[in-house]
């Protein structure tokens, strides 16, 4: 028997809806595709397309309708979040000024990881992610540490959320994976969407679980300041030294970032 909900909101239920739409697109969508997406008439639409887009939630440009980062942003003001990013980021450009590459944290947020903050390399020449990009945790370095950290009820969990996304999970290799993480204190591993880039993670952890992965896509070359074992351990210290700043707020009742 499905119950109803107690309470209707249909204008809030279509600007949501529209919202999710858009944020699990690859780009813009016109409004005729929404319409049809959603099954509702092109004048709903129309109507909360203006509010959205009089409010900044989303922007209007040849191709159709994308969001803008305002949902982002507001949840980046939460004091848990906040706090992280500001405890991270000095140990972070500390990192980068050691190693001669960037570095960036990621959350894990439903199934996937979202990059909160970043230091670009020092120097001229540079690789960086950048602040809002998200990927499956499954299907990344930064995610699959968040995924090895955690209570086992959180895992299963995380995983559930994955595979309601339709997302395809090889779990027996992926577990494999996720024990060798857990075993390194951290991953290596070469970046699965650039060629020549490696990435090294590891876990900030608070309460024997990761709230964040700090990882550094390392650039190899003749222009390299440091090897990558040393940058890894370089990382590795780092991600310790945010891990014990952040214990106090957690055990004082502060909350990991929302995921």
């Amino acid at each position: 028997m499905v119950t109803k909900p107690r309470y209707q909101a249909p204008a809030l239920k279509k600007g949501l809806e529209i919202l999710e739409l858009l944020a699990s697109a690859d780009g813009a969508i016109s409004m005729s595709d929404i319409s049809a997406a959603l099954g509702r008439s092109v004048s709903e639409i129309f109507r909360m397309l203006q509010v959205l887009e009089e409010h900044h939630y989303i922007v209007r440009d040849d191709s159709g309708y994308r969001l803008t980062n305002r949902l982002f942003a507001l949840g980046m003001r939460q004091p848990p979040v906040r706090d992280l990013v500001s405890t991270a980021l000095p140990v972070m450009h500390d990192l980068a000024w050691k190693t001669g590459q960037s570095c960036h944290l990621a959350v894990a947020s439903g199934a996937e990881m979202v990059v909160i903050t970043n230091v670009e390399a020092p120097g001229l020449v540079g690789f960086a992610v950048r602040v809002g990009y998200r990927r499956p945790l499954h299907l990344s370095t930064s995610g699959q540490v968040l995924l090895a950290f955690q209570p086992a009820a959180r895992h299963a969990a995380m995983l559930a959320d994955a595979r309601e996304t339709g997302e395809i999970i090889d779990e027996a290799a992926l577990a494999q994976i996720l024990a060798q993480i857990v075993a390194d204190a951290g991953a290596t591993s070469p970046s699965p969407m650039l060629t020549g880039i490696v990435d090294l993670a590891a876990p900030i952890l608070a309460s024997h679980a990761a709230i964040a992965a700090l990882t550094v896509p390392f650039v190899d070359g003749p222009g390299a300041r440091v090897a990558l074992a040393d940058t890894r351990d370089a990382l590795h210290h780092a991600a310790d030294e945010i891990s014990h700043h952040m214990a106090p707020s957690v055990r004082s009742g502060a909350t990991a970032p929302p995921g």
